[in-house]
């Protein structure tokens, strides 16, 4: 089962007792690994960012193989590595391996974007758990994945790693517009949708019904823009809570 092809296996499905157990699941192990994670220089967080960095491409080639070998090299959507919360794969190179800008850009897309994406993937895992079973590669891998974002997030703003302003944003903006511009050409050149740019999926299909000929850029600017305010929202929780 854990590496059995889609179809094979009823999926887990979103909103039932199976997602439940595993967000309250992921909850837990989350508080439990932000309780024991002890800082005591931010060179600690760096480590912990670059160790982690390692571990979700790891997982995420072996994922790309997972792919190639059931068939889906040519549906880029269940491979290339440019949604949203793929963007942790390159934030995390760029917050744990580079200095200066580079490194900043890193940083405030795990503090915002990636955080924001992390807690409202877990509430609606459509990519993984609407298609595979709990105890799938691809749902763990998916699950643990975005629990990284949420952590990752959760421990910079905890300990200050980084002092983020509304000015900030600018760094954001043009690093999620990189990626939608990348991720843009993918589609047009392999049918993609990538970034859910290029037509509705889930939620998204209310906007393109409605706006079908503007929707790529409503996306676009929609995902340069209310991750980041959203993020700015959540680390000022974060940081009242005083935990």
């Amino acid at each position: 089962m854990f590496f059995a092809k889609p179809n094979i296996y009823p999926a887990c499905g979103l909103y039932n007792l199976k997602h439940l157990i595993s967000i309250i699941v992921i909850v837990i192990l989350l508080i439990i690994g932000v309780k024991r994670t002890k800082i005591s220089k931010k060179e600690d967080i760096t480590k912990i960012i670059k160790t982690l960095t390692i571990l979700v491409w790891i997982l995420e080639i072996i994922k790309i193989i997972f792919n190639f070998i059931i068939g889906n090299i040519h549906n880029v959507n269940t491979y290339v590595p440019l949604y949203y919360c793929s963007i942790l794969l390159y934030a995390g190179i760029l917050s744990g391996f580079t200095k200066g800008k580079l490194k900043k850009i890193g940083d405030i897309f795990l503090a915002t974007g990636g955080l924001f994406a992390g807690i409202a993937f877990l509430t609606s895992p459509g990519t993984s758990l609407g298609i595979y079973p709990l105890f799938h590669f691809i749902s763990f891998q998916s699950l643990f994945y975005h629990s990284v974002m949420i952590y990752l997030g959760i421990i910079i703003i905890k300990y200050d790693y980084i002092d983020i302003k509304i000015k900030d944003f600018k760094y954001y903006a043009v690093f999620i517009a990189i990626i939608c511009v990348l991720a843009y050409i993918v589609n047009i050149n392999f049918n993609g949708n990538l970034m859910f740019i290029n037509e509705g999926f889930g939620f998204f299909n209310i906007v393109y019904n409605i706006f079908p000929n503007i929707y790529p850029l409503i996306m676009i600017i929609g995902q340069m823009t209310i991750p980041f305010f959203l993020g700015l929202i959540i680390n000022k929780v974060i940081k009242s809570l005083k935990f």
